[in-house]
């Protein structure tokens, strides 16, 4: 036999001896594994800080590394944030004994001081205690940690800056957001060169920030928001190279915005807003090109928006409100088609409104600014996702074809007769009569860029809530805390509701009488509570301006009212000179933002009254003048009945009065076109002009004399809608505003003639452009103009059916109710017969109505 036939018997001789030698160590390392616990000295160390900081639900009968006991608490049916881990490597020695690495405590409401036993965890590299209730500093014995990351945000700790820390040397990441640490920020800061992330928001830090922070060349992430620094933005913020987010909101600190910023190339979010300063012209951020939020709010900055920042193809924020910008929009920004939200709010912008900016669904403040109105602007306030209140300059003020809110100073052009002398508003609620005042409802969701019209009153609302996580902002705020039992149960109902704003919200009082008022701002912390929980913790600070003068600096609810859930009434002297009265609430980047969770700030109001110092005009009149009046009244109406008898005799009063009163008792958003104005624009209704039958009948193209394009709908003697659903499409339409709902421009109700005049659509409907009889009326849509379409109707249907202020179901979408603009926008059409949807109806009658 040769050597070759011993070579089977040896493989396998040698593959049974190393799989029973794998197999020995493989179930020894398991059984290690099974039997590693955590070292005693640790297991000491968790149960005297669990008892102080009040842990109970720590079950020290397992072992703390074995994941049982709860000592990896479930986060079902808890609150939001809540986290309770302890977290273990057993590795050491072979897989036999097993150290603390991490432990998270979040949203647990723990009292108590910070327990120094932290620092007998020798191998504790992460350690976060946010959202609960501790107080004191922190111990001198965590000088020796060695931790990567800490996070203290949303406690009660304070005293100086706690320089313990500053000895912790392999820190990466540290936050003490929302604590009461005050005093300045030492020099000793700079020995933390490995940090990456830095939050100081939200405390009382003071003095100008320490030159050691040039050393910290490693951040990413820098936030000291909401502090009371001085001094200048330092030139040194140049050295952040790798920094990808800078928050300087509300930090008191001067500008200008050093030039340097110029070299922060890998910023994707840069907030800097309300400093203090001289003005000066805007930073250099040419080469940011990785910006996807750029807030630059109230910076003092002046001159032209450079072009540059419409060719930042990721932003998706912009704010560049209340600075001093002049010139017009940059035509580059119509490449800016992704932003979500972009607020040009309170500068001095001028040139036309792009006519991108009400065909978009995207959010557009344009508001107080002094626009040039020419025929082709928009010439009513938008009820979609653009607000224009205020936009135009006072040249403007002299056309009588633009609606007052887009006007400055949002002027009264009603008769004396019809102004007003007292409001009352319950912001956010429900309609409610308290002490023999009507407090008006305010239940509009809607608050990102916004104009309601009330009765005798508007709001605008700007601003979206940052790093909430959420899709839909809230704008209203109901209650969340106990009011005080000092409050009566019909005064209570003011205090049940709340509306708020992220940045900036105006109240108008609308054609009142001249005179002086008192103003009464009806406050209550309805979010925060008033209890040893973290959600007390929350700190809420706005301005207050009454017709543009300031009256509220850095005012915080809670603290003027004495806590949470406590009604507060401030009563102001307000002058009335041109009949609107302003009132304005405005967030300069004061306050906690994550306390209870993030994106919870700025302005929140309960109620507005305002009632007159002087005697209201009398009802009734002058006693004197009773005999005049009633002699000339009685003659009137002799005269009055003798003319009603004449025209009634010749067919000219029946239905057509009561929709002409009807139609004028509508508070319409709309024009009112004469006759011989729609008889002119239409050729006297030539058949050459006509685009086809519509509900009401005949729909014709007409040309008025300022060059606007219209389409007029006809109703006609026929037709199966009549004076009732007249009135009822003029109102539907006039009380809603989209980008994909057809605009109404105005309505003529003259003789037997009721007409409805609509922006011109250039590419007719649907049904011709896939249908027509003519194929030369026929398009051809190509599937990505057929699928911009069919998103165009759904949007529009969304809008009616959940986005608008009346909630409305069309009940007759057809091809034909489906109008095409001449970049193929799809526009709906025909609300003759539209139904409402009360918020108490939840089912919608079936009833066929419409086309059947």
């Amino acid at each position: 036999m040769g050597t070759d036939d011993f070579s089977f018997p040896k493989l396998l001789l040698a593959y049974l001896i190393c799989s029973t030698t794998f197999l020995f160590f493989a179930t020894f390392g398991q059984s290690a594994t099974a039997t590693a616990k955590l070292h005693s000295q640790e297991v000491n160390a968790l149960k005297e800080i669990g008892k102080k900081l009040g842990k109970k639900d720590w079950d020290f009968r397992k072992d703390p590394c074995t994941g049982e006991g709860n000592w990896n608490g479930s986060i079902e049916g808890r609150r939001k944030g809540f986290e309770s881990s302890v977290t273990c490597d057993c590795t050491f020695n072979h897989n036999s004994s097993c150290h603390v690495i991490s432990i998270a405590l979040k949203a647990q409401n723990l009292s108590g001081t910070v327990p120094p036993e932290f620092s007998k965890l020798q191998h504790l590299k992460d350690l976060d205690l946010s959202r609960n209730y501790l107080n004191g500093s922190i111990p001198s014995q965590w000088g020796t940690m060695r931790l990567v990351t800490l996070s203290l945000m949303g406690n009660r700790l304070s005293g100086p800056f706690p320089k313990v820390l500053t000895n912790i040397t392999t820190l990466r990441n540290l936050s003490i957001e929302g604590n009461h640490f005050s005093g300045p920020i030492p020099p000793e800061i700079g020995k933390l060169i490995k940090l990456e992330k830095l939050v100081v928001c939200s405390n009382a830090f003071t003095g100008e920030l320490p030159l050691a922070l040039a050393k910290l060349t490693n951040l990413s992430d820098l936030r000291i928001c909401d502090n009371n620094f001085s001094g200048k933005i330092p030139d040194f913020i140049g050295n952040w190279t790798r920094i990808s987010k800078l928050l300087i909101q509300g930090s008191s600190l001067e500008g200008p915005i050093p030039s340097s910023i110029s070299g922060l190339t890998s910023l994707t979010d840069l907030r800097i807003t309300d400093l203090r300063g001289t003005e000066s012209p805007f930073p250099p951020l040419r080469n940011l090109e990785s910006l996807k939020k750029l807030i630059l709010r109230n910076c003092l900055i002046y001159g032209v928006i450079p072009s540059y920042i419409g060719d930042m193809k990721r932003l998706k924020n912009l704010d560049l409100s209340y600075n001093e910008l002049t010139g017009e929009i940059p035509a580059s920004f119509v490449q800016l088609a992704k932003v979500d939200f972009t607020y040009l709010t309170g500068n001095q912008l001028t040139g036309t409104v792009p006519g991108w900016v009400p065909g978009r669904n995207n959010i557009v403040d344009l508001s107080y600014n002094n626009f040039t109105w020419e025929s082709s602007s928009p010439n009513e306030c938008p009820r979609g996702s653009v607000n224009l209140v205020e936009s135009y300059s006072s040249s403007a003020n002299k056309s009588s074809r633009i609606q007052p809110c887009l006007e400055r100073n949002f002027p009264c052009h009603v008769s004396k007769n019809q102004r007003k002398y007292s409001l009352h508003i319950n912001c956010g609620g429900k309609e409610v009569n308290i002490g023999g005042n009507r407090y008006e409802a305010d239940r509009e969701q809607r608050g990102a860029s916004v104009y309601y019209m009330g009765q005798n009153w508007a709001l605008s609302s700007t601003g979206n809530f940052m790093d909430n996580d959420i899709d839909s902002d809230i704008y209203i705020e109901t209650n969340k805390s106990a009011l005080s039992k000092n409050v009566s149960v019909l005064d209570s109902e003011l205090y049940m509701t709340a509306r708020g704003s992220p940045i900036s919200l105006t109240y108008y009082g609308l054609c009142l009488i001249n005179g002086d008022y008192t103003v009464k701002l009806h406050f209550a912390e309805i979010v925060f509570t008033n209890d040893r929980t973290f959600n007390s913790l929350g700190k809420r600070i706005f301005d207050v301006y009454i017709q543009d003068k300031l009256v509220l600096k850095d005012f915080n609810i809670e603290s003027e009212a004495g806590g949470a859930g406590k009604p507060i009434v401030k009563n102001f002297t307000a002058v009335v000179s041109s009949h609107t009265l302003k009132i304005h609430f405005y967030w300069a980047g004061k306050g906690t933002t994550g306390i209870p969770d993030r994106g919870f700030y700025g302005p929140l109001i309960s109620a507005i009254s305002v009632d007159p110092n002087f005697e209201p005009p009398s009802v009734e009149g002058n006693k004197n003048h009773v005999v005049i009046a009633v002699g000339t009244v009685a003659a009137a109406l002799l005269l009055l009945l003798l003319i009603l008898g004449i025209l009634r005799r010749k067919g000219c009063l029946g239905g057509n009065i009561s929709a002409d009163k009807e139609l004028r008792d509508l508070d319409l958003q709309t024009g009112l076109y004469t006759l011989r104005q729609i008889k002119a624009a239409t050729k006297n209704f030539d058949a050459a002009n006509k685009l086809g039958e519509g509900g009401f009948g005949s729909v014709y193209k007409g040309l008025l004399s300022d060059g606007t394009v219209i389409a007029v709908k006809q109703l006609s003697s026929k037709s199966k809608q009549g004076n009732r659903e007249f009135v009822n499409e003029i109102g539907m339409i006039s009380a809603l505003q989209h980008p994909n709902l057809v605009k109404l421009y105005g309505c003529c109700v003259e003789g037997n003639q009721m007409l409805l005049i609509y922006e011109y659509m250039e590419n007719n409907c649907v049904s011709r452009a896939l249908f027509g009889s003519d194929p030369a009326c026929r398009l051809k849509l190509g599937w990505p103009t057929r699928k911009k379409i069919c998103i165009g109707i759904a949007r529009g249907l969304a809008y009616l059916h959940e986005e608008s202020i009346i909630k409305i179901v069309h009940r007759d979408i057809k091809t034909s109710n489906v109008l095409l603009d001449k970049d193929f926008n799809a526009k709906i059409s025909d609300f003759g017969l539209a139904k409402l949807n009360e918020d108490d109806n939840t089912h919608i009658s079936t009833r066929i109505a419409g086309t059947v």
